[in-house]
């Protein structure tokens, strides 16, 4: 079960980095660093974020606890990227930290207590606090970019209208296992 479970867990995470990176093709620099209002996130301060959480989660995180003395949380809310390129090579940098992690669990370790401030979880309660907050911000990132393009928006999931013509296609196959991100990332069929 591990095994099933940590590359399902991959994929997911695959998956929403797909969805935010899809996001960010459709946009302008401009609306990468637009604000709704003075409360409000823009998607690269989002970036900034997911990309401070990534590494004080993920760097040594088997053995250090997962909140690190060196990260500035409250920083990462600066709107302070200066480009693309930027925003880009942090959102990368947090990726690969958190697949690297995820690729280092195998059977001599997936029972280590993982800490995260001072709070112990298990590896897959670790996994799975971080299934759940990263997936909250790329919607935020999603619905940024849907606000910001309206009309000219290019679904991510099944166009409005085309429910019935999906399920069509998905019921006229037998029934099989498949990874529900399969279709979007390539991933192999069982």
């Amino acid at each position: 079960m591990q095994p099933d479970y940590l590359q399902s867990a991959r994929k997911q995470f695959e998956y929403y980095k797909m969805l935010g990176e899809k996001t960010f093709a459709q946009l302008t620099d401009e609306q990468l660093f637009w604000q709704y209002n003075t409360e409000s996130n823009s998607i690269a301060t989002i970036v900034k974020h997911l990309w401070g959480n990534m590494l004080s989660r993920w760097t040594d995180f088997l053995t250090t606890d997962g909140e690190k003395a060196s990260r500035k949380r409250e920083a990462e809310f600066d709107n302070d990227i200066t480009d693309r390129a930027e925003l880009m090579q942090k959102w990368n940098e947090g990726w690969q930290c958190l697949f690297t992690a995820i690729d280092s669990v195998n059977g001599d370790n997936i029972d280590t207590t993982i800490y995260i401030r001072n709070m112990g979880h298990t590896v897959t309660e670790a996994i799975n606090r971080q299934l759940a907050h990263y997936p909250y911000h790329i919607g935020q990132i999603v619905f940024i970019g849907k606000m910001a393009l309206n009309e000219q928006w290019a679904s991510l999931s099944i166009p409005r209208g085309n429910s019935e013509v999906y399920n069509a296609g998905k019921f006229a196959k037998p029934k099989h296992k498949e990874h529900f991100t399969d279709e979007f990332l390539g991933g192999e069929k069982k």
